[in-house]
Order: structure tokens, then C-alpha cells, then sequence
């Protein structure tokens, strides 16, 4: 099988400034960037909880521990957060208003429930005419 294809910073700057346009901004960007910068598949990201990725202390966790039933060979893996990533992430949750937890729920429970990174949404992301392309990738250095 034919290995995916994987964005390029140019593809990816476009992407992420397609979305800047959008709602949810931050959510959409947090979670393209985790598929791209961490390697995580479309429903790896989907089926992450708040707990999994940020820690009580409200700090975005150097790793992310995904059980056997969040990956698709249903074996345990864990997951390194890159610095660039952590500081992504942070920024999401920093743009959430913390809520009151449920009984036996995370405060936030699933990161975004309604919001699925697809190949579908990257390809419209990078359809869109923008002014111009930068050719070096500088993700909130």
C-alpha cells in the first residue's frame, strides 16, 4: 500500500490560513496541526478527550497516551508532543473557558465533538486563491 501523502509547508500554510478565516479557528488549527505536527490520524484526534491531552494543572501534557481503542491497530501507543506543538495546543485551551465538570466527565469532555480533520477539508482548505503563499513555514514562533 502507497504511503499518504503528507502536506508541505506550503500546503500547510494555506491550510492554516484558510482556517484563520473560519469559526472555531483555534479548535480547526489545534487540530490539523496535532494530525500534522504529532502524526495522529483523522480519528485518533476525534476520539481525544480533554484528560488525555491536558493535565489538571491546565498545561498541555508532554505526551498523549491513546488506549487500544482510540487507535486504528487497536494496540496502545504513546504520542511525544513536540515543543511547537505543546505551545499550539496551549493556545487552544488558553481560548476556552474553563466549565464546571460533569459528574464523571472531563470539564471539557471530548477536545471538539463536532469537528472532524478530513482529507476532504484539507483539500477545500488548500482550493481556496489566497494573495500569496509563503514559502517558509512560521507556525506562532
Amino acid at each position: 500500500m502507497a504511503q499518504a501523502k503528507t502536506l508541505t509547508a506550503a500546503e500547510l500554510r494555506r491550510a492554516t490560513d484558510y482556517i484563520a478565516t473560519r469559526p472555531h479557528a483555534a479548535r480547526n488549527r489545534a487540530m490539523l496541526l496535532t494530525t500534522h505536527l504529532a502524526g495522529l490520524r483523522v480519528g485518533e484526534v476525534a476520539l481525544l478527550s480533554w484528560s488525555d491531552a491536558v493535565g489538571t494543572n491546565g498545561q498541555v501534557r508532554e505526551e498523549i497516551r491513546l488506549n487500544a481503542d482510540q487507535t486504528k491497530g487497536r494496540h496502545p501507543r504513546t504520542v511525544y508532543v513536540s515543543p511547537k506543538l505543546r505551545k499550539e495546543l496551549q493556545a487552544y485551551v488558553n481560548s476556552i473557558p474553563a466549565r464546571a465538570p460533569e459528574a464523571g466527565r472531563d470539564a471539557h469532555a471530548v477536545i471538539a465533538p463536532s469537528f472532524k480533520v478530513s482529507n476532504v477539508f484539507v483539500f477545500q482548505c488548500l482550493q481556496v486563491p489566497l494573495p500569496k503563499v509563503r514559502n517558509e513555514i512560521t507556525l506562532n514562533n
